[in-house]
C-alpha cells in the first residue's frame, strides 16, 4: 500500500495481484461440514454473501477462467463450501454459500446456516473475509447479521460491492457513503471498499492487488 494513502494500492501491489491471478487455478473439494475440511496450512481467503450477489461470477473474472466456479440464475446454487488453488502457490479461495435465501426448503437453509457461521467462527487460517454486496441495495439486515458473526469472532473482513456497472455514479457513491458509515459501526470491518463489475471490470484490478496482499501479509515465515 501507499505510504502516502494507505488505502491506495501501488505499482508493486497492482503487479503482485496479477502475477497471482495469472496462474492456473483448480477446483480442489467442496465441502458439506467441517469434518472434510482441507487441512489447515494455507492461507484462506473467503467470498460470502447474500445468494445471487455474484460471488462464483466474480471469482471466475478474478482468475481469468469462466468455468471455474459455478454460476446460476437460481439463488441458493452453492450449498457448500467450494476451495479453489492456484498452481505452485500456498493459497485458498473458498466460494461460500449465499445467505439469505428465503425460498430454498428450511433444512437446507439451515444447514448452509450452520456451516456458513462454523467456518467463519472457527478456520483459524481464514485470513480475510471478501463480504459482498450489491451495489443496487446495499447491506441488508441478513448482510448485518453476518457482520456481527465476524465481529464476534475477530476475523476481519472486506466489503466488496458487486455489480457497480448497473447504477449511476451518484448511486455508486451515496451507497459507498452509506456503507462506509455502517462499517465504523463494526470491529472487524477492514474500512477500504472495492467497488466491483464482473462485467465490466471494474475494481477487479484492485481486488486482486487486495488479494494478493493479504495471502503475503499472512503467508507462514521461513
Amino acid at each position: 500500500m501507499s505510504e502516502t494513502d494507505p488505502f491506495a494500492f501501488t505499482d508493486e501491489d497492482l503487479a503482485a495481484g496479477k502475477q497471482l491471478f495469472e496462474q492456473a487455478w483448480s477446483f480442489v473439494k467442496g465441502v458439506v461440514d467441517l469434518e472434510h475440511l482441507p487441512p489447515s496450512g494455507p492461507v484462506e481467503i473467503a467470498f460470502a454473501g447474500r445468494s445471487n450477489v455474484g460471488k462464483s461470477s466474480l471469482i471466475n473474472r478474478l482468475v481469468r477462467q469462466n468455468g471455474l466456479a459455478r454460476t446460476s440464475k437460481t439463488p441458493g446454487r452453492t450449498q457448500e463450501l467450494n476451495y479453489f488453488e492456484p498452481e505452485g502457490r500456498s493459497l485458498f479461495l473458498v466460494d461460500m454459500p449465499g445467505y439469505g435465501f428465503a425460498e430454498a426448503p428450511k433444512d437446507k437453509v439451515e444447514a448452509w446456516t450452520r456451516l456458513v457461521k462454523a467456518y467463519l467462527a472457527g478456520r483459524q487460517k481464514l485470513a480475510r473475509v471478501f463480504l459482498l454486496i450489491d451495489a443496487r441495495h446495499g447491506i441488508k439486515a441478513v448482510d448485518n447479521g453476518i457482520m456481527e458473526l465476524l465481529d464476534e469472532a475477530a476475523v476481519s473482513y472486506q466489503v466488496v460491492l458487486t455489480k457497480a456497472d448497473k447504477i449511476s455514479r451518484t448511486a455508486l457513491e451515496t451507497v459507498l457513503a452509506k456503507t462506509q458509515s455502517t462499517l465504523t459501526k463494526h470491529t472487524a470491518a477492514y474500512p477500504l471498499i472495492i467497488a466491483t463489475s464482473s462485467e465490466t471490470g471494474l475494481g477487479i484490478d484492485d481486488l486482486r492487488a487486495q488479494a494478493a496482499l493479504v495471502a503475503r501479509q499472512h503467508a507462514p515465515q521461513s
